[in-house]
């Protein structure tokens, strides 16, 4: 009997009787196959072993693909500006058989890669761009910030590269002949307020998917059908008249002005807005010296709600203000409008599955040099975690998040799920110097392929499955009722490639 164990990151797997050709059970051979915490006693011996194959194919990567997720933690390249990381994934994909197609459309960094031919087609999600001012190194206490520097505060280096890990395991199967379809990876840009989604969706790029997961890093796992906020996003330009703020106040038409009507009138706006409503901004130039009347302000709002309805008219409202603001103060009003996202519309079908395949392959735990950075890093937190809560995963089904993304217009054209992966220490926000830390360490490593696991899994589940697809179909169908897509888009709006440059007067 050919037998082999690995053991990497607290998981031990034994994978029994796989051939090297297809990975299949021999006849007569072991019924009982360990799956992480699952057990698939006297079941359905293709099924297991499949699945026990695509695990062998993400370690047998592992290594490779911590080595590109840290090299993309250390690129952490802004939105539209992923030129080193989405090569990267690109020509990883490309290596593996994969047909590459890179700067779809109208992104340069935005690549789809197909394996395999014919339905289903399973699509999976990619994310690679970092935030910026959130510069920080694998160390347990906050470091300098790099001026004018990213950071993976959300993770997306390890999303990206778990992703492919996935995808790769999936084609594998495929070529083994194992699976039937094509998996498609999405290489998507700038979802940290860039909307690339939203344009791949304009493009008809999910046309023919018949079902996409993803996943995000978080301090703990979870799945199951949450909701979350639409989006929209605009930069407010003020352009006024310079003068001696002293000598001749008089002259001047303050830009800054303008700014800060705006946001106060912002302020007042919120007391008669829907529940659930949040509006905020940042102002990313504001003058060079107080006795210097600023002839150029720039403010850039977010405004979210869970229904893209609403977000709309809240923005028309918002516009109002920063036209006040303008008039009231005699300067020059120029707006950005950078589009916007939809919320996620939840899928029960495709959620269970992920649901089970987390709970059963979900083996996390820290080694004693894990748990050492991850009391430390504590130390800095708010609201700290017990470390055993890796262990366990939440049912988000029914809630909604706080935050947007632009998976969210994925979900209102093609059945839609995803999961999130414990990759950060237990209580960690994200968006945060201790995500960026955490991020870079084995710790995010290991939230990084169970990721990758529950993935694959999920996908050989729903490519194995027509009903499944099916009956998600019917779903997605059951809660647009009767409502179409529209995208937050203007009319002909191309990409903002340069959302993350310098304001621009």
């Amino acid at each position: 009997m050919n037998r082999f164990t690995f053991q990497r990151g607290g998981c031990i797997l034994t994978l029994g009787l796989l051939v090297a050709a297809g990975g299949a059970l021999a006849a007569g051979g072991e019924r009982k196959l360990a799956l992480g915490k699952q057990e698939l006693a006297g079941g359905d011996q293709t099924v297991a072993s499949g699945k026990l194959a695509l695990e062998a194919s993400i370690e047998r990567r592992a290594d490779q693909h911590w080595s590109a997720a840290k090299r993309i933690w250390e690129w952490a390249e802004p939105g539209y500006q992923e030129e080193k990381s989405s090569a990267l994934l690109a020509e990883t994909l490309a290596e593996e058989g994969f047909t590459v197609e890179r700067g779809v459309a109208g992104m340069p960094t935005a690549f789809v890669a197909s394996f395999g031919s014919g339905h289903p087609v399973l699509g999976i999600l990619a994310e690679f761009d970092a935030l910026p001012g959130l510069s920080q190194d694998a160390v347990p206490e906050r470091r300098a910030s790099v001026e004018g520097g990213y950071g993976h505060a959300c993770g997306h280096h390890l999303f990206g590269v778990g992703s492919v890990a996935a995808a790769v395991a999936l084609a594998d199967r495929i070529r083994a002949g194992e699976l039937v379809g094509t998996v498609r990876l999405y290489g998507t840009p700038a979802e940290e307020g860039g909307g690339a989604k939203v344009f791949l969706v304009r493009d008809g790029r999910f046309a023919d998917v018949d079902a996409v997961l993803h996943w995000h890093p978080a301090s703990l796992n979870s799945a199951g059908d949450p909701s979350n906020m639409a989006r929209v996003a605009a930069k407010f330009r003020f352009h006024g008249r310079a003068a001696h703020a002293a000598a001749s106040p008089e002259l001047g038409r303050s830009a800054l002005d303008a700014v800060e009507l705006t946001n106060h009138a912002a302020e007042l706006l919120r007391e008669h807005t829907p529940d659930l409503t949040r509006i905020h901004h940042v102002i990313t130039a504001g003058g060079a010296a107080p006795n210097v009347v600023p002839d150029f302000a720039e403010v850039y709002y977010y405004v979210r709600h869970p229904d893209a309805t609403v977000v709309r008219g809240l923005y028309d409202r918002l516009l109002k203000c920063a036209q006040a603001g303008a008039l009231a103060t005699e300067t020059e009003l120029e707006v950005e409008y950078l589009g916007g996202t939809h919320n996620i519309l939840p899928n029960d079908t495709l959620a269970k599955v992920t649901m089970a395949n987390l709970r059963a392959l979900n083996n996390l735990s820290y080694d004693d040099s894990e748990k050492r950075f991850a009391v430390d890093l504590q130390k800095s937190l708010e609201a700290p975690e017990p470390l055993e809560s890796i262990a366990k995963v939440r049912d988000l089904s029914g809630k909604i998040d706080p935050g947007s993304t632009d998976v969210g217009d994925v979900s209102w054209v093609v059945p839609t799920t995803g999961i999130e992966a414990a990759c950060w220490v237990p209580g960690t926000p994200a968006h945060s110097w201790q995500a960026v830390a955490a991020g870079g360490t084995s710790i995010g490593e290991k939230g990084m392929i169970l990721a990758a696991r529950v993935l694959a899994a999920t996908g050989w589940d729903l490519m194995t499955s027509p009903e499944t697809l099916a009956a998600a179909r019917a779903e997605l169908e059951r809660r647009l009722e009767g409502h179409g897509y529209q995208a937050m888009l203007e009319p002909g709006q191309a990409p903002p490639l340069d959302y993350r440059n310098p304001p621009r007067r």
